[in-house]
């Protein structure tokens, strides 16, 4: 199993290294979605179990350093209104974020997950119907 293990973070590591500007970001999108997922489910075990609290912090903290570097990656200047409006979404979905975690509340994450998949999605049909190659582009629209 270990080798097996191995192999997953080789590829993982892999596909980072060739991915393009367009492909980081939808890993990014990806990586914040999973880091919620681990948190919904952790708030969704008993209040007995008391590792809870900590998966759901870690995980939450997670997603939203993700998120703020998807906001600082904006290309303010290129982006125009798009770029203003993702700015005002992930602003919106860390403040949302830093709210589950403090209430431990499924509530706001819930919504978060809900939002960003819509996001995600969107940006991997952009991926899939149009040559995203340039970072300017890419970086602008993220």
């Amino acid at each position: 199993m270990e080798g097996h293990r191995n192999y997953a973070k080789v590829y993982r590591e892999n596909s980072i290294l060739t991915a393009s500007p367009g492909q980081l970001v939808l890993l990014m999108f990806d990586g914040a979605l999973r880091s919620m997922a681990l948190a919904h489910i952790a708030l969704e075990r008993p209040p007995s179990d008391f590792r809870r609290i900590e998966v759901v912090n870690r995980e939450l903290l997670k997603a939203q350093a993700i998120l703020s570097q998807l906001r600082g990656s904006l290309n303010r200047e290129a982006g125009g209104e798009f770029a203003k409006t993702m700015d005002g979404l992930y602003a919106y979905y860390n403040r949302r974020l830093m709210e589950a975690n403090m209430s431990k509340d499924v509530t706001p994450l819930a919504e978060v997950e809900q939002l960003l998949k819509v996001v995600r999605d969107a940006w991997a049909e952009m991926l899939r119907t149009q040559d995203v190659s340039e970072p300017s582009v890419t970086m602008a629209s993220a």
